[in-house]
């Protein structure tokens, strides 16, 4: 489909299009085949492209199957230098920084078109300053115009165009801006660089050099601007970046500045306008002002975080959370809250409704997104500690620098005083539900209580690891099963001239309740905390202290009071010796205990949580004696139980019976432990046993 030659009216181009397909019927074609005309046409044409290029979209819609929606772009293409045009030579510092960009300054090239809008909102804003403070000094058009962002992507001309209805600038201003750093905090940002004390890509953006980025994909960038004072004359600024800019008046130049990038070929995407888009709606979605890409404005969603709390209804929360986690549920709980000591921090906060997925656990990055002045540095910013990745929103603080590198987001003092109010409010929320909506925190306890185990064990700090620690929920012996209480409740209830709170791990409230050590500490009618889930033992072990109460298994208790002498009679202390003789190496002590009613005996050994943490993590590389070398045990017998009587008398009357007797004892005491990593050993010892007792029958 050739374009008839000396076609050159948009109008013309499109019924010669038209009739070509349809044989002059103007009707039938199916869509593509129209489009692909209209296309080639553009094309082909080199008379008619400079003219159809604005056309272009006219032409497409008019064979479009989409309904029809209303455009508004100011970008006409109308600007062109007029009058002498003068070659001027960039600043050395300002080649010196040219070079370092070519050189990937930045590690994404996309974040040019951030630094650009960036730009263009600082321009709108300067204006919507002056016309509050001195609306005398601007043009008729600059006090009444509407405060815009535009920006338009051209295929077939590989160009990228962002245009602001902003302050603008006059030549003094150009040169001032863009030819020399002089002025700007740019000379310090080299500086920096020199002294190689860090990398360019992290501090670029707190010295306003943002600009120079569109030469990493531009060839060729020009600049247009009309500054808004009256009587100030358009400016042409071009430069392909090799240490040279060439400066002149310009005519048809719209009041604010007009930026157009001629792109490099291997970066033709940003002259797509779906590939811009997304761009724009990664990093400066939530800009204040409206920017329009292609004549539809891509910024609708408002940035709630910057609004008071109480002026956000729960149906913006569930929208807003849809948007920025990409999930379908909705908040559980929202936490909304602005600050400006010490710092200024904006936050807008999220705990998903839905229960967190295997990759949730196994996720290292959070879900929480950085911003400064409404525009994206980060997007999965590491803001909150790892235990905290389940947290999806929005933090906003202009004191951070507009580039941050990994780095300093690990090690910044400022990052780290945000961490700190950030989690602190966190943890407040959490307490406050716990309190007021025992219901709701106890279902997200049940579904995220191991991440906030995960922070107490990943802390190294105390005052932090109890903190995180008012939020955990245990089983108490004070309460009905499947109740919970924190430790601030059982501080509250603890006896007077009680220092420890006590804890007792089982894999089960009934096994808990049945347990030796339990009914050892009943009789002193203190409560007990359950720990019933994996590496609830470990991780109160670890804590050590809350409220400054010590926290103490019950094992632990037992053997302290053990500890204390007391006397028994010599036939007692006998079978306590030939216990020990017979057990040999497995023991480290055998002692006669009287707190016991219901248990035969039991077995201590110091630090129960760390021994039983090595039965199942390092037992297997010892031998069997150098098990118990480690563990170093301590039997305590019940003299009142029937079988420990029993035992007493078979070991003068059956010595051999007695025997497997004691080790079976004793393997008992060590399974109710949790001592034993294979349980088959102790079961072998009772088919034992019990072929010997058959044999007397």
């Amino acid at each position: 489909a050739m374009v008839p030659r000396g076609v050159c009216s948009p109008r013309a181009l499109l019924a010669a299009a038209a009739g070509r397909l349809t044989g002059g019927g103007g009707g039938s074609g199916s869509y593509r085949q129209r489009r692909l005309l209209l296309c080639s046409a553009l094309n082909r044409s080199s008379t008619a492209a400079a003219r159809l290029r604005e056309w272009r979209p006219v032409l497409l819609r008019a064979y479009s199957t989409q309904p029809e929606s209303k455009e508004h772009s100011i970008i006409k293409n109308d600007e062109r230098g007029s009058g002498p045009s003068e070659v001027r030579e960039f600043q050395a510092e300002t080649r010196m920084l040219l070079d370092i960009v070519a050189r990937s300054l930045y590690s994404e090239k996309e974040v040019f078109v951030r630094e650009l809008i960036s730009n263009a909102s600082d321009a709108l804003e300067k204006l919507r300053y002056v016309r509050l403070t001195e609306p005398d000094s601007l043009s008729t058009h600059s006090a009444a115009s509407p405060l815009e962002i535009h920006i338009a992507t051209d295929k077939l001309a590989n160009t990228f165009t962002i245009q602001d209805t902003g302050i603008g600038m006059t030549r003094e201003e150009m040169v001032n801006n863009l030819g020399t750093i002089a002025r700007s905090g740019s000379k310090e940002f080299l500086k920096k660089l020199a002294a190689n004390d860090t990398n360019a890509g992290s501090i670029i953006g707190q010295f306003g050099v943002g600009f120079y980025s569109a030469f990493m994909v531009a060839e060729r960038v020009e600049v247009f601007s009309q500054s808004c004072c009256a009587d100030a004359k358009a400016v042409r600024w071009s430069s392909d970046g090799s240490g040279r800019y060439e400066i002149s008046e310009a005519e048809g130049v719209q009041e604010g500045t007009k930026i157009v990038l001629h792109l490099k070929p291997e970066f033709s995407d940003f002259a797509d306008g779906d590939f811009v888009g997304k761009v724009i709606e990664k990093y400066s979605n939530f800009v204040g002002s409206p920017i329009y890409l292609n004549g539809q404005q891509v910024n609708t969603l408002q940035a709630l975080w910057l609004l008071e709390p109480r002026e956000v209804t729960q149906a913006q929360h569930d929208e807003f959370y849809r948007y920025i986690s990409g999930a379908f549920d909705v908040p559980r709980f929202t936490v909304h809250f602005c600050t400006d000591v010490p710092l200024s921090i904006r936050c807008l906060l999220y705990i998903p409704e839905g229960k967190p997925g295997l990759f949730d656990m196994s996720r290292e990055n959070d879900g929480v997104a950085l911003y400064s002045r409404k525009v994206l540095i980060k997007p999965k910013a590491e803001i909150l500690p790892k235990w905290l990745r389940f947290v999806k929103g929005i933090v906003e603080s202009e004191d951070i620098p507009l580039n941050l590198s990994r780095e300093i987001l690990q090690d910044s003092a400022l990052i780290r005083k945000i961490r700190s109010v950030i989690v602190g409010r966190l943890i407040k929320h959490l307490a406050r539900c716990a309190e007021k909506e025992p219901e709701k925190y106890s279902s997200f306890y049940r579904d995220y209580g191991v991440f906030l185990k995960e922070g107490i064990l990943a802390t190294h700090e105390q005052a932090e690891k109890e903190e995180i620690a008012q939020l955990l929920q245990f089983e108490s012996s004070l309460q009905p099963a499947g109740e919970r209480v924190t430790l601030a409740d059982y501080c509250g209830r603890m006896k007077e001239g009680q220092r420890d709170i006590y804890y007792l791990a089982a894999p089960s409230r009934q096994l808990a309740e049945t347990s030796p050590y339990f009914e050892a500490v009943r009789a002193r009618d203190v409560e007990v905390l359950f720990c019933l889930e994996p590496y609830d033992e470990l991780l109160l072990a670890q804590l050590r202290q809350f409220g400054r109460k010590n926290i103490t298994s019950v094992e632990k208790e037992m053997r302290r009071d053990a500890e204390e002498s007391h006397q028994e009679p010599a036939e007692l202390l006998g079978l306590a010796e030939w216990l020990k003789t017979e057990l040999g190496p497995m023991v480290h002590k055998v002692k006669v205990t009287r707190r016991l009613q219901k248990h035969p005996c039991l077995v201590s050994v110091e630090e129960m949580a760390a021994a039983r943490h090595f039965v199942k993590t390092s037992l297997q590389s010892f031998s069997e004696e150098e098990r118990y070398r480690l563990l170093e045990p301590t039997l305590e017998i019940n003299p009142e139980h029937p079988i420990i009587a029993k035992l007493a008398a078979l070991r003068t009357s059956e010595p051999e019976l007695a025997r497997k007797l004691a080790r079976q004892v004793f393997g008992n005491a060590m399974l109710t432990a949790g001592l034993v990593d294979d349980p088959r050993k102790v079961t072998s010892e009772l088919n034992d046993l019990l072929t010997a007792l058959l044999e007397k029958l």
